[in-house]
């Protein structure tokens, strides 16, 4: 492509719109519409973007609420019991509690839209608020329940009726179940959309809330599970160390569940970029369209929940005025704005002899 200076009467109106053969496909057809990130599949008709932001925020304050009473439920039965585990499932569940209510607060503020000060948007505000949910509230409720674990290794063996605390460690697994089954079905329905695991989909999701409450349920079912055991085993022999045992035992667990969500989110926080699948499917996208010959650069990253800042460097079809690139470029550029899935989309020009990106032999996008 070459580029002619422009003439003396240049067009001032925008150009029309162009046609793509990807970008300008009907809603239903378009992979950008999927639920994330990780593995594109264009065969699916994904729930809208409001409907996605929706869901995920049900599912936390179903989480929260449910946390609330078992919390509630639990400083009572560690009061009545005394048991290690009982106040370490406590501290855990207020805990999950806290968490929750912050992760409220990031997916509110992530969805504010683009200013002067911020012109990608607030979506990396969710990252924040969730690694100050999984750093703070993660963290003191991993220290409390290990700091009580060990004080309690040499307890005195004291009369104790454990059966309250059985009966709210299983009331507590219904309700946590139920939470984490929400998490669970939220993150199925979006996998399956793009041919991932449930597990697959919430470990390399760009939605932290998701990932946060996903995972906070599983330690907490898994905690209450440790905690029954801890207790039952007290009961059977006698020895305190056990319940002990079972509250340092949660305490790693929230330990290990807080560093994994701290690592994601610092991950997305200084530019986490798409996967592969989802980077040539875009680049696709770009080299099909009509008014594009090539493209030598492309730069995908995630700036919050479901949205990519793009820059590409192209080589424009046809001998072409400078006015009319820019024109180009715009109309290119609005269209790929247009998608729930891109915060923002520049283009340049490729730099002349630059290497051309293509797509991998075997790619069937």
């Amino acid at each position: 492509m070459s580029v002619k200076p422009p003439e003396s009467n240049p067009r001032d109106d925008p150009m029309p719109r162009a046609d793509t053969r990807g970008i300008g496909r009907s809603r239903a057809q378009n992979p950008f519409n999927a639920p994330d990130n990780i593995h594109s599949d264009h065969s699916t008709s994904a729930p809208s973007h409001d409907d996605k932001k929706s869901s995920s925020l049900i599912t936390v304050l179903i989480a929260v609420g449910a946390n609330l009473i078992i919390a509630i439920a639990k400083t009572v039965a560690a009061f009545m019991t005394g048991s290690a585990s009982m106040i370490a499932e406590s501290a855990h569940s207020w805990a999950d509690a806290g968490n929750g209510t912050l992760l409220i607060v990031a997916e509110k503020k992530s969805v504010k839209p683009a200013d002067k000060s911020h012109p990608l948007g607030y979506g990396k505000e969710s990252y924040v608020w969730s690694m100050i949910a999984a750093f703070g509230v993660f963290m003191a409720g991993s220290v409390v329940s290990i700091y009580t674990g060990i004080t309690e290794w040499n307890a005195v063996e004291t009369e104790t009726n454990y059966t309250i605390g059985f009966i709210i460690l299983a009331v507590a697994f219904v309700l946590e179940g139920f939470s984490l089954t929400q998490a669970y079905l939220q993150s199925k329905k979006h996998g399956e959309a793009i041919n991932v695991s449930a597990i697959g989909y919430v470990m390399d999701t760009s939605n932290p809330t998701l990932r946060g409450v996903f995972f906070e349920d599983l330690a907490a079912v898994i905690g209450l599970v440790v905690a029954a055991a801890a207790m039952a085993m007290h009961a059977y022999t006698g020895e305190p160390f056990w319940d002990a045992l079972g509250s340092i035992i949660v305490g790693i667990l929230l330990a290990v569940v807080a560093v994994f969500l701290i690592s994601r989110n610092r991950d997305f926080l200084v530019g986490y970029r798409v996967s592969e699948k989802m980077h040539d499917y875009i680049l696709s996208e770009l080299i099909k369209h009509p008014d594009i010959d090539s493209v030598s650069y492309l730069h995908l990253e995630w700036v919050g929940p479901k949205k990519i800042f793009m820059v590409a460097a192209v080589d424009i079809a046809g001998n072409q005025h400078e006015q009319e690139i820019a024109h180009k470029f715009e109309s290119i550029e609005n269209q790929f704005r247009s998608q729930a899935l891109f915060q923002e989309a520049i283009l340049t020009l490729s730099v002349p002899n630059a290497e051309i990106l293509r797509l991998p032999d075997n790619e069937h996008l």
